[in-house]
């Protein structure tokens, strides 16, 4: 059995990184906290320089960290690509994903983040690239964190039950036919029941009155960061009353406690399928 996710992407949190070679044989980072984007300089140059090479990785990043929001992807696969930027490579895309798999222990699809793919996090796989682009999704997303944040090298990997595998594999076969007939409520009842199983391994604070004020407010579903804070309501678009309702929904949840980490877009964040 692989562990897949879908990532779905959200443009306004991006990770910038510029890589200058130098003659010394070290890496260097900034910050100084970017260690995996470190490693990943450290492998790309190990992977693809003729000689030794060193230099210096400067990262731009405006995504929360320890939130489930793709951070240190988002890092790792900017820093690969400035360094074969500098070194005037062009890589394969799975050769490229397993350097940030080898970076990072687990990566997301971010590099894939226009179209529905099934992605294995911990191979750099993709396990089903769906027919159909991703959808676009209204959404509001909360930071319900119980801890500061969440250190994905030392969480440790959900052992499902068999009960829970075989749930899986109904949630894939709707997820597949939600995507291809493009389907929001369809993918909004899969992200749900996934959310729901991901509660026996890391629990997110409120999600079931967060829920239920989804089911109050008309949002097609819920879907949480699969290692991760992050808990979002999901809402059609088209609807003409979605904004109404992302309002009401928006209200609620500030009753409820969530004042200063409520976020609204147009797109959305991962989920375990």
């Amino acid at each position: 059995m692989r562990r897949g996710l879908v990532s779905l992407p959200c443009p306004n949190l991006t990770s910038k990184a510029r890589f200058l070679a130098n003659s010394d044989t070290q890496i260097s980072v900034s910050p100084q906290h970017c260690e995996k984007a470190k490693r990943a300089a450290e492998l790309t140059l190990k992977t693809f320089a003729q000689t030794g090479v060193g230099g210096h990785v400067t990262i731009n990043s405006n995504i929360a960290i320890g939130r489930g929001m793709g951070s240190s992807t988002a890092d790792v696969l900017a820093t690969i690509l400035a360094v074969l930027d500098c070194l005037n490579i062009q890589a394969p895309i799975d050769r490229v994903m397993q350097i940030a798999v080898d970076a990072e222990t687990a990566c997301d699809s971010t590099l894939f983040s226009q179209n529905a793919v099934l992605f294995a996090q911990r191979e750099g796989l993709i396990i089903e690239a769906f027919t159909k682009s991703l959808p676009h999704i209204d959404f509001i997303s909360i930071d319900a964190a119980t801890v500061e944040s969440v250190d994905t090298l030392t969480l440790k990997p959900a052992e499902y039950s068999h009960v829970e595998i075989e749930m899986f594999r109904s949630m894939r076969a709707l997820l597949r036919q939600a995507f291809n007939t493009s389907n929001l409520n369809l993918l909004g009842r899969v992200a749900t029941a996934s959310a729901r199983i991901n509660e026996r391994f890391l629990r997110k604070l409120h999600l079931d009155r967060i829920e239920g004020i989804g089911v109050r407010h008309g949002a097609i579903g819920v879907q949480v960061a699969h290692s991760g804070t992050v808990v979002g309501l999901m809402f059609d678009p088209v609807d003409d009353r979605t904004a109404a309702r992302i309002e009401l929904a928006t209200h609620d949840l500030r009753r409820l406690g969530f004042e200063q980490s409520i976020v609204h877009s147009t797109s959305s964040w991962k989920t375990n399928v």
